[in-house]
């Protein structure tokens, strides 16, 4: 039976793991060969590593981005581990040990349970929907019941791949505007509230005239100063407010649709979405998933409504009897030329080889107009600073150039 124990190293450093024993005795005695002094150690149910749960509830959330690169990574070493002829069982059994992130072991350590018990490892992963999505299970189930397992993961690992550098790309191309943006609202911050009352104190000494912007920015300053508790509360309360909305049927659709309305950015988001829809479908597709389950599964994976709905009227159409190219052709979503490009995949029998290679070009023109993007909106916020930051400035020093300029008229 399995044993789950909490002890520490001769180092001090704390493990807690599960290890093999007929009873209790026999795990702390095997535990002190390996050098560990067991703090606590019981019976561990089935189904858990250590003290952590493996199955849903207890187990750690992984972010997106975390998650991303594990399956990524996951996938790949399982495909070369099954091509090499290890056991499947034995192969997680591997991983499991190597993985350094603890909430991914966990993970991989719940599969090896199930597949342990003499589940299909398909089986294993709709036991974790908030790891393994459709896509993913599907591709498995895929590769069980033909002969081209490790196949199936090296596409799987491909699809998780290609999603991680997309996610990445906009990421970074995102990092610096967002820096600017925070050091612009700092910047403006601290001259409100702790250079312009100092000013203030200064005017009022001098008892001089003050121009109509810089009352502006003392009665702001006094403002924020006299209410800068309110400040995170309206910040946060439209933070939730706004989230709240967006989550909703009626503010999500509003603002799917207003986001592909917008110049150059809902281009970017079109491309994002069709590259999206088109390399889940091509892997699908090549993975031998009937078409009809590749676009429900496609359509789980769209992350704007209005393409929801573009693949739920292609599943409509090819339910009729009709082709798939008919209903992307129908309003702007798809550029003609790619529905022309699918339609001429649809008639050659080539639709999954086409779709990864429409997913492939979308891509690459996304990350070069991406770049493009940002190349210009860097310079356009630091002028904006620049303008910012110079109102300001040039307000508080304006009286005092009207002040100078009086002394030296009177002077003559």
């Amino acid at each position: 039976m399995k044993f789950a124990y909490q002890a520490f190293d001769v180092n001090g450093k704390a493990a807690s793991e599960t290890v093999e024993a007929t009873d209790s005795a026999e795990a702390m005695e095997a535990l002190r060969r390996q050098g560990l002094f067991v703090t606590e150690i019981k019976e561990a149910p089935v189904g858990t590593i250590g003290y952590a749960s493996v199955g849903g509830a207890k187990r750690r959330r992984i972010g997106r981005g975390r998650l991303l690169t594990n399956l990524a990574m996951f996938t790949r070493q399982l495909s070369v581990l099954m091509t090499s002829g290890t056991p499947l069982v034995q192969a997680l059994g591997a991983l499991e040990r190597q993985s350094a992130d603890k909430a991914w072991r966990a993970v991989i350590g719940a599969l090896r349970v199930k597949v342990e018990e003499g589940s299909t490892l398909s089986a294993a992963m709709e036991m974790q929907p908030d790891v393994f999505d459709p896509v993913c299970r599907s591709l498995i189930s895929a590769g069980e019941s033909g002969s081209s397992f490790d196949e199936m993961l090296d596409r799987l690992a491909t699809l998780t791949r290609r999603q991680m550098h997309v996610r990445n790309a906009v990421i970074g191309a995102l990092i610096y505007p967002t820096l600017l943006v925070v050091v612009a609202v700092s910047v403006l911050a601290t001259m409100l509230l702790f250079v312009l009352p100092r000013f203030a104190t200064l005017f009022d000494t001098l008892d001089v005239a003050l121009p109509p912007t810089t009352k502006f920015l003392m009665a702001l300053s006094d403002l924020l100063r006299s209410y800068w508790w309110s400040v995170p509360a309206i910040v946060l309360g439209s933070v939730v407010g706004v989230r709240a909305w967006v989550r909703s049927t009626r503010g999500r659709q509003w603002l799917d649709s207003f986001v592909l309305k917008l110049p150059a950015i809902g281009s970017i988001i079109k491309n994002f979405s069709v590259a999206r829809i088109a390399r889940v479908l091509g892997v699908l597709i090549n993975g031998r998933v009937p078409l009809l389950e590749a676009l429900s599964l496609a359509r789980l994976t769209a992350n704007n409504l209005n393409y929801v709905d573009l693949v739920a009227r292609a599943e409509e159409a090819v339910t009729r009897g009709s082709t798939m190219s008919s209903a992307f052709a129908v309003g702007n979503l798809v550029s003609p030329s790619l529905c022309e490009a699918i339609k001429s995949g649809e008639q050659s029998g080539q639709m999954g080889p086409l779709l990864l290679s429409i997913a492939d070009f979308l891509d690459e023109d996304n990350e070069v107009v991406l770049k493009s993007l940002t190349s210009v909106l860097e310079p356009a916020i630091l002028i904006v600073l620049g303008l910012l930051v110079g109102f300001v400035a040039l307000s508080m020093f304006m009286p005092l150039f009207d002040l100078t300029s009086m002394t030296q008229g009177g002077g003559h």
